[in-house]
């Protein structure tokens, strides 16, 4: 070999053979062609316009959403005939207006918290008035939207004074604690407790969402309901909203700039399904006429004042497009079907 050219593996330009075969030894059965994703489209040879992917399940024909049905409790009563023409005069004075605790029968009731069977009646209540069995929403195919305010605000602050052993506050309040308080009601301190309930007792196992604020989060929750009826991840959504005050009426007095009077307790339900009417999220500046309204006529009930809104829409034979509107700790939001 001349001077001055290397052999082998530190060849820096190696022949054929001066480095070895890169090939490996061996059967060569388990080496394939590398399929495309799963995601990907698959072209189909002579067939150019044929592919293959995969699909949300569901009906996408339809992409549109319509509110079907929406089911209201109030400290005024059930349904949208129980609310008053003006509910500041109709409280009198008083700053909150409580809902009695629902009588569920069941043993798994027996512990459970007063909002977490708020949000079982107003459920009821829907399937009730639309004359619909359990088995219509049971399963994967409804989808669970829960929006609250402050109704886990109850059990927190029963735990909290169960466990220093100090009042809550006012006799209400330590009333609630004596009843509530303790290790075994710990969960319910969470916001999930009330749908995990809403969930169990009517065998929810779709898509499923929580969201924490006041009107504007109800509006998050209905926009989240028609994109995931518009996907085809559901074939009905349940917007769900519990809102109780009550339990906290001495915090809510001395924040009570806060929050406008009267308080309603209120548990509210919306049932969404596939529709020629189309949903448009919006951040107006002016509060919509059924805010104003549903303000009017409900008093202040948070989270619940939009599917409240849209009860009252329904009840008042809206045909044309429907804007709910909501505004919390400075945000507003708005939807429109139209």
């Amino acid at each position: 070999m001349p001077a001055g050219y290397a052999r082998g593996r530190r060849a820096s330009h190696p022949r054929a053979g001066g480095s070895g075969s890169r090939l490996r030894l061996g059967p060569r059965d388990g080496i394939t062609t590398r399929l495309p994703p799963e995601n990907q489209p698959q072209h189909v040879a002579r067939l150019r316009r044929l592919q293959r992917r995969p699909r949300a399940r569901g009906n996408r024909g339809v992409t549109g959403t319509t509110v079907e049905r929406v089911a209201v409790l109030t400290g005024w009563g059930e349904g949208i005939s129980a609310l008053p023409a003006d509910a500041a005069r109709a409280a009198a004075g008083r700053p909150v207006i409580p809902i009695p605790r629902p009588d569920l029968a069941g043993d798994r009731f027996r512990r459970a918290t007063r909002e977490c069977l708020l949000g079982v009646a107003a459920v009821d209540a829907l399937l009730r008035e639309g004359g619909m069995p359990r088995d219509a929403i049971r399963g994967t195919s409804t989808a669970l939207v829960y929006v609250t305010g402050g109704a886990y605000g109850a059990s927190n602050a029963a735990f909290i004074a169960g466990s220093s052993g100090a009042p809550a506050g006012d006799a209400r309040e330590t009333r609630h604690a004596q009843a509530w308080a303790g290790a075994l009601h710990f969960p319910y301190t969470a916001p999930s407790a009330m749908a995990g309930e809403v969930a169990i007792e009517f065998g929810l196992t779709g898509q499923y969402g929580i969201l924490i604020g006041g009107a504007v989060a109800a509006i998050d929750a209905l926009w989240q309901a028609t994109r995931l009826l518009a996907a085809g991840r559901c074939t009905r959504a349940l917007v769900l909203a519990v809102e109780t005050f009550q339990e906290c009426e001495g915090l809510y007095a001395r924040g009570r700039w806060l929050v406008r009077r009267p308080l309603v307790e209120a548990a509210a339900c919306a049932l969404l399904v596939p529709g020629a009417q189309s949903a448009q999220y919006n951040v107006p500046r002016a509060p919509a006429a059924l805010e104003t309204l549903a303000l009017a006529r409900a008093g202040e009930t948070l989270a619940c004042a939009p599917l409240i809104a849209l009860a009252l829409a329904r009840d008042g034979g809206t045909i044309g497009p429907i804007s709910v509107t909501g505004e919390w700790r400075g945000r507003r939001a708005g939807l429109q079907w139209r």
